[in-house]
Formats: C-alpha cells, sequence, structure tokens
C-alpha cells in the first residue's frame, strides 16, 4: 500500500500553553529545567502565540545587559513577539515549506506554531519540515506513484542491499508480466487499467514475505526479489502468483481477467562468485526477464525458466535489449541516418527521410527490428519518439542554416498516435528550432492509423493544417485498405518494397503498382516507392508517373556528416545533389 504524505500537523511536539499573565520568573525556571524546550505558546485573550527560548534569552539580555532587569517583572503577554507565525496542521510538506520560504530571511527559520481547530497546539522546528520533505522527496524517487511499490531504482537500492553478503547464494528473481494488458486498457480506458495495475500490486504483496522485494519495472511489468530461498520455495511462490490472478478484478461493475506470463531466475542459474550485489542482482532479473519472455514465446500464462546449460537463447539479448533502452537513451547511444528521397522528374534530392540506429557497448548493433517492439512494449517509445522528433528538427534546422534546406521525414509509432499528444510535441519540437513546418513530415503505418481512425484522422488534420507532411507507410502491405485513403487525411503515399521488387521482371506486379499510383494520384497524393534498387525499376517507376523514389539505387541512409560530404561530391561532379 502507498504510504501516506506526512502532513505538518504529524512533526514536532504538543506545545505547553501557559496564561498571559505567567511571570517572567517562572518562564525562566522553565526553560532551565528542561534543556530540551524550545518554546511555549502563550494564550492571550483566546489568541495563541509563540515564544522560543531564543526569542526569550534576547528579550532578556538586551537593552545594553538590563534587559533582566527591565523584563523581571513582566508578563508572557509582554515577552511574546508582536507576530507569530501560524499554519494548519493539515497543511503538507511542500505546501509548508513554500510558505516558510516566503517569509523574511531574519525569521524564516523560527520554530512554527501550529494550531488545529481542536485539541493541542504544536511547536514544529523549521529543520524537521525540510527533513521531513526530503524523505517525501526521496520516497517518490524510489517509489512508484500508482501502486507504492518500489519502482526499478527502489530495487537496485534495497535488492542490493538484500544481496549483500551469505544470502546472495539463495536468492532468486521472478519477473511478472501481465498479459495482454493493453486490452485493457483500449477496451475500458486508463482509469481501469491503473485500477487493475494497484489491485494487482497488492495481491502480488500478500503473496510475498516481509523478507522480498516487490518492484513495479514500469508498465505491466513487476519484479519479486526472494531471498534466503530454494528452488522449491521459489516455485511455490510463482504458483501463488499465478492463482492469485484466478479471481477476476472488478472496475465500474465489470469483471477484468487478467493472467501473467512468469520468468525465474536463481542465483545458482547464473553464479554469484565475486560479483559485487548490483551486477549480481542486474543478471538475476536479466534471466528471469528473458525467462518470461521464453515463456511468453511458447503460450504465456505461465512459468519459464532457463536451462543454465544451455547456450544463450535469443531471449536472452531480448531481455538485455529491454535492460539496455533505457541507458542508450539517456546516454546518448541513438543516433539518426538519412536516406535521400530522389525526385524522379529532376534527379534531386530535396528531402531525406530519418532512420534510428543504435550501437550499444555490450550488445553492438541492435536493428530497429529488435528494439522497436521493446520500446512499444515498455512504454519508453514515447520518449524515444519525441528524441527522434527533436533531433530531426535540429537536424533540419542545421541544414537550413548552412543553406542547403532539406525536408526531413520521420516515423511515427502506433503508440505514439494513440497517446493524443502528437501534435503538441510537434509544434513544441517546431518552436524549439524555428523550423518552418513544411521541413517536416511525418509517416504513419496504416496499423497505425485504423487503432483508432477518428482520433488519427483528427490529429493528422491538424498538422496537414500547419503545412506538416504525412505520408501513409508501407502501402501494399498485410494492413492495406483502400478505404483508409478514403478516411485518412493525407500528402502522401508510400509504396512499399514488396510492391516494388519485380515490378520490372512481372508484369502484374507492375500492373498492381499501376493502379496503386492511380488511386494516389486521384486522391492527389505525392507517391514514393521503396526500396527500388535498380535502374531498370527506376525506369518502370518514371514511366507509370511515380513522383519519388527511395533506396539504395539512390544512396544508402547515412550519417549527416557522410550525406553532406556525398552531397558535395556528387555536386563537384555535375550530378544531381543527394
Amino acid at each position: 500500500m502507498k504510504p501516506s504524505t506526512p502532513a505538518l500537523g504529524d512533526l514536532g511536539v504538543e506545545a505547553i500553553v501557559l496564561p498571559g499573565n505567567t511571570s517572567t520568573a517562572d518562564i525562566e525556571a522553565m526553560f532551565r529545567n528542561d534543556r530540551g524546550l524550545r518554546a511555549v505558546v502563550v494564550e492571550i485573550r483566546g489568541t495563541l502565540s509563540l515564544l522560543t527560548r531564543d526569542q526569550l534569552d534576547h528579550r532578556m539580555t538586551g537593552r545594553l545587559g538590563y534587559g533582566r532587569a527591565l523584563s523581571a517583572r513582566l508578563t508572557a503577554e509582554a515577552l511574546v513577539p508582536a507576530t507569530t507565525f501560524r499554519l494548519p496542521p493539515s497543511l503538507d510538506l511542500r505546501a509548508a515549506a513554500s510558505a516558510l520560504l516566503e517569509r523574511p530571511e531574519e525569521s524564516r527559520y523560527q520554530d512554527v506554531l501550529v494550531v488545529p481547530e481542536s485539541g493541542a497546539p504544536r511547536v514544529v522546528p523549521v529543520s524537521e519540515i525540510f527533513e521531513g520533505l526530503s524523505a517525501v522527496f526521496r520516497h517518490a524517487a524510489l517509489h512508484d506513484p500508482l501502486t507504492g511499490l518500489a519502482n526499478r531504482l527502489g530495487l537496485e537500492e534495497s535488492g542490493s542491499a538484500l544481496l549483500t553478503g551469505n544470502g546472495s547464494t539463495r536468492a532468486a528473481a521472478l519477473y511478472v508480466d501481465l498479459d495482454d494488458f493493453k486490452v485493457i486498457n483500449n477496451t475500458f480506458g486508463h482509469r481501469a487499467g491503473d485500477s487493475v495495475l494497484t489491485a494487482f500490486a497488492a495481491r502480488l504483496q500478500r503473496c510475498t514475505s516481509p523478507a522480498d522485494r516487490v518492484a513495479r519495472l514500469g508498465g505491466d511489468e513487476f519484479a519479486v526479489l526472494l531471498a534466503d530461498v530454494d528452488e522449491a520455495g521459489a516455485l511455490t511462490l510463482a504458483d501463488q502468483i499465478l492463482d492469485a490472478l484466478a479471481e477476476p478484478f472488478t472496475h465500474d461493475g465489470h469483471a477484468l481477467r487478467v493472467t501473467a506470463t512468469l520468468g525465474l531466475a536463481l542465483a545458482s542459474d547464473i553464479g554469484v562468485d565475486g560479483q559485487d550485489p548490483g551486477s549480481h542482482l542486474e543478471d538475476l532479473l536479466r534471466q528471469a526477464d528473458a525467462a518470461m519472455l521464453q515463456a511468453k514465446h511458447e503460450g504465456k500464462r505461465r512459468l519459464g525458466r532457463i536451462d543454465p546449460s544451455l547456450p544463450a537463447s535469443r531471449f536472452a539479448r531480448q531481455a538485455l535489449i529491454r535492460r539496455r533502452l533505457p541507458q542508450a537513451l539517456d546516454n546518448a547511444g541513438f543516433t539518426l541516418h538519412y536516406q535521400p528521397l530522389m525526385d524522379i522528374g529532376t534527379g534531386l534530392c530535396p528531402a531525406v527521410e530519418a532512420l534510428l540506429r543504435w550501437e550499444d557497448p555490450e550488445l553492438g548493433r541492435v536493428s530497429p527490428d529488435e528494439f522497436i517492439h521493446v520500446a512499444e512494449h515498455t512504454g519508453m517509445i514515447h520518449a524515444l519518439g519525441l528524441w527522434v522528433i527533436n533531433e530531426a528538427c535540429a537536424q533540419a534546422r542545421r541544414w537550413a542554416d548552412a543553406g542547403r534546406s532539406r525536408a526531413v521525414s520521420v516515423n511515427i509509432s502506433p503508440l505514439q498516435l494513440a497517446a493524443g499528444s502528437l501534435v503538441r510535441d510537434i509544434h513544441a519540437c517546431l518552436q524549439r528550432h524555428n523550423l518552418p513546418p513544411a521541413l517536416l513530415n511525418i509517416e504513419i503505418t496504416e496499423s497505425a492509423a485504423i487503432t483508432d481512425p477518428a482520433s488519427a484522422a483528427a490529429q493528422l488534420r491538424a498538422l496537414i493544417n500547419a503545412g506538416i507532411g504525412v505520408d501513409l507507410d508501407d502501402y501494399g502491405t498485410a494492413y492495406s485498405s483502400l478505404s483508409l485513403l478514403r478516411e485518412l487525411p493525407l500528402t502522401g503515399l508510400k509504396l512499399d518494397k514488396s510492391l516494388v521488387d519485380t515490378i520490372d521482371t512481372d508484369p502484374t506486379s507492375a500492373v498492381l503498382l499501376a493502379a496503386a499510383l492511380a488511386s494516389a494520384r486521384a486522391l492527389g497524393l505525392k507517391t514514393t516507392a521503396e526500396g527500388v534498387e535498380r535502374e531498370t525499376q527506376l525506369a518502370v517507376l518514371e514511366d507509370l508517373g511515380c513522383d519519388i523514389a527511395q533506396g539504395y539505387l539512390v544512396a544508402r541512409p547515412l550519417p549527416p556528416a557522410d550525406l553532406d560530404a556525398a552531397w558535395a561530391a556528387r555536386s563537384d561532379g555535375g550530378q544531381a545533389p543527394v
């Protein structure tokens, strides 16, 4: 369960309340007899005021050393300052700290009087407020705000401590992934999804012992780190987790059935000799993740475990990709290469497509086919997609500043379109780099568009109205539908390589391509042929009236500097520049 956020009334100590006619001598005696006493509260005609030890000392020692003599016959009413800083006990620590920082600097660090509607007042030191606020921020940094479980960082911290010492040899990790969870979000909404995640987190905690560590790693993925457990104990817990999902979750009167796939890794599976706790935890989670992916492949709703005696499987690489992906984004592991788009009529290349590349120290070169679906599954696609848009806009700006303006096309994930923030994100990037909208083009796949046609159409229309091009990508694949060309606002159509491959050798392929081009022309769409690799293909495309060619015949994807060099070389040689 998520802990309650402390309020101001939870801090400090209950105050001693004195009547206004209490003598100075009596007050001095109280402070002298209790060295831990910081302040007292004085009640004067129903109003409470704070008198601190520092204020009393200043009054009694001031006035050129005659303070005590001058104040000896005074009462508490005459000793209290003219104003007292009061705050309600229900105030949370963030608001309390903000109120303190608005005070004049000379009084900012004086104790605070907290006055409830009923009951005794409290005296709260300022240091206690900021210490409490620091604890709140630390807790937030280490915990998932939805479920209250540890997040990945929290698991790394507490898990590493758990794996220190002899207990590391009897540790195990369970990786838990809820099956097809996006169906819940898409069908019943994200409120229902959040409700299920919160309820599942509670069930997961009930299955485990206080010594275990339970975390939500992100999205619909959880991890359980088990301490001092053998194989039988770990398998029993895995069965309990699967059984805990037998009862459906309820939300707004709906019974929502959810299953999970688990992966198990024991310390004995990976070996721990000479490992520091952090590396040990990383290897345990990676092995459990790979086991979960293997179990998913075998049919879901089950427990997977990888035989450590067998060679590493492709699931181990997938698990490592999932672990390395956040680091790649944080540590500039991604780059963009740009492939020219050639105007078939002129031979010029006024535009390029941005293609994402990842070179990892551990994994080597990682294909987009490997990591894009991982990014989509883990939810990282939103941050990654935004990085691509921003970097592409930055590069387009650099080219424009150098006098070589090129429009840049970027691919948009289905999940970016489904999130509903695409228009806002793109406009923010354009504004950040002062880039004209005409120098940006987006490409969507048909699968992305048909997820929610109405929402997709509204967003695409807004982009087109702003001057941004919108191409339907991969036309001619399994998702092809002529009705989409009518329903979706588009400015261009990209013909998939499968339509182009044999147009120069197979008359039927050329006829099919001609039909697609005719449909696009009738709708006023600019057409691009992908995967053009031979001059004979290019000739057919020119005869059929295709507008743009893209492929290795024109140029391979290149880093910006190499593309600029190729552009300069072709210009010097009298060829149409890329």
